[in-house]
């Protein structure tokens, strides 16, 4: 890696998110879409999660949110245990790859609405960033920032003295 890229990925909107997938692994829970509403509910309630995503196979076909299960269930008068993932799943899937930046990802949440955020290895779903991981990452980092700056502010204090 250049001197040029290591110094800006010390930046955090362009730090890649491959390492932060790559240094923090965690379960990917997942449904498939002739399950019912039901079975992914108490998965959502059991692993206190708001989003699941829906393979088929290996392969990332939809996610179903609280919020499909609220309009699309709830609403609409429709039965949890005789309603399939399927019917309710949102198809129209925001992902992102390991080689993106974090900000690309906040963009992209911000742009579409979005909470969660599949990442992909080419076809492979390799996680789900939630807003609360980059807001960790984000967090982190400043801390970070600011550490750095106390000490360095504190040897040119020290240094004057």
């Amino acid at each position: 890696m250049s001197e040029t890229n290591a110094n800006t990925e010390r930046l955090f909107p362009y730090r890649p998110i491959r390492h932060f997938v790559e240094s923090a692994p965690t379960e990917i829970h997942s449904v498939r879409p002739g399950d019912t509403v039901l079975s992914a509910l108490k998965l959502m309630a059991e692993k206190n999660l708001g989003v699941l995503v829906v393979l088929d196979g290996e392969r990332l076909v939809g996610v179903m949110s609280e919020r499909d299960y609220a309009r699309k269930v709830v609403l609409a008068g429709r039965r949890s245990e005789e309603t399939t993932v399927a019917e309710i799943m949102s198809r129209e899937v925001v992902t992102t790859y390991l080689d993106a930046k974090f900000g690309d990802c906040m963009r992209l949440m911000n742009q579409y609405h979005i909470r969660h955020l599949p990442v992909l290895d080419g076809d492979r779903l390799v996680r789900v960033i939630s807003i609360m991981d980059v807001l960790r990452e984000a967090v982190a980092h400043h801390e970070k920032v600011l550490m750095e700056l106390e000490r360095e502010r504190m040897s040119v204090f020290n240094s004057v003295c």
